[in-house]
């Protein structure tokens, strides 16, 4: 707490002294979108280089006084939630002040460019964000407020916490965590009884582009059990882009790569090799658009495709074919080929890469 007060108390310092020499006050922060300002780690993945290069955001100057204002704004709310010891989501601060504020988006970026400016994790500011993400399976732990929480009750599914922080007493005898990239395929495996069927294991989707607390909550699973990860994810462009996020981060959020990524997640499927070794009728399939093509490029061209020859190919059948399916395309096999047959499968004989 005394750090994070400490941090602001130094931002508003620095404004008071430039308005005490009669100079407009400016905040920098680093350039977190500007792949210029990432390196690729192995054992990190995407992370912000120290020396990165920084915006400033002036109070004098049209396009970015509102922005200085709302930084502000959201700076002063954090001081007083972290002095009270009280928290908010990003939902609250929004509604505080909708007019001020205009969109939820405007207040996510403003928080995640504080919390870049301070160099302290979102968590650490009070600032809560509504979960997405669902878990399952072979797992049980203790929330912050001793709420007492087991996955392990049959097909329940339950919410990824807020506070991955405050979790204890995490119990698992999983043999693995399986990552699936959509709710309705999660939802799926849950009527299929895919958790004990196998062998006791941990399932976790983030419904799509996971949010920050599934991403910790995943990298706390991995600090804490040190079992293998796979990812199930369609085997399109942005399938590959969800897994990624999981694995190597994202350059938005590069400042925290430490506490969220887990470079050792393993990719089980849907492989674009797996449509023509199955002979999944061309029917099934679907054409890549423009936008998927481009998001594909864009992928290839990334630091860590340079270490994942195997991915590499993948990459290549899906571009050369220019054909794109989604994990359901399975179904076409047998209603239940994804949990009886392929699944199964690939984990006993190591199909992942």
């Amino acid at each position: 707490s005394s750090e994070v007060l400490e941090a602001i108390e130094n931002v508003i310092h620095d404004v008071l002294k430039s308005l005490a020499q009669d100079k407009a006050p400016v905040l920098t922060l680093a350039n977190r979108s500007d792949w210029r300002n990432i390196e690729f780690s192995d054992s990190v993945g995407l992370q912000m280089i120290p020396s990165s290069t920084t915006k400033q955001v002036r109070s004098d100057c049209p396009r970015s006084a509102p922005k200085f204002a709302l930084m502000l704004r959201i700076l002063s709310m954090i001081y007083k939630m972290v002095q009270s010891n009280t928290y908010a989501t990003k939902r609250d601060i929004y509604y505080s002040d909708t007019l001020l504020f205009g969109s939820q988006s405007v207040v996510d970026n403003t928080i995640n460019d504080i919390s870049c400016m301070l160099k302290i994790p979102r968590r650490s500011l009070h600032i809560l964000s509504t979960t997405k993400g669902f878990v399952a399976g072979n797992l049980s732990y203790t929330e912050e407020d001793g709420t007492k929480v087991n996955c392990t009750c049959g097909a329940t599914v339950f919410t990824v916490p807020s506070n991955v922080e405050g979790i204890k007493n995490l119990i698992s005898h999983a043999k693995f965590i399986l990552i699936v990239e959509k709710d309705a395929t999660f939802q799926r495996l849950l009527d299929d009884d895919f958790c004990h069927k196998l062998s006791p294991c941990i399932m976790i989707t983030g419904k799509g582009v996971p949010d920050l607390n599934t991403r910790l909550f995943v990298r706390k699973l991995w600090d804490s059990l040190q079992i293998p990860i796979f990812t199930l994810v369609d085997a399109d462009p942005h399938g590959v882009e969800i897994m990624c996020i999981y694995k190597y981060g994202s350059v938005s959020m590069s400042f925290e790569a430490h506490h969220l990524t887990v470079p050792s997640i393993k990719w089980l499927g849907l492989l674009p090799s797996d449509l023509q070794r199955l002979n999944i009728c061309k029917d099934a399939l679907i054409p890549l658009t423009k936008q998927d093509q481009n998001k594909l490029a864009s992928i290839q061209k990334r630091p860590y495709l340079a270490c994942q020859p195997t991915w590499k190919k993948e990459l290549e059948i899906m571009a050369a074919s220019k054909l794109k399916a989604e994990i359901q395309v399975l179904t076409s096999l047998s209603s239940d080929y994804l949990s009886r047959v392929y699944l199964p499968n690939k984990l006993q004989f190591g199909g992942w890469l």
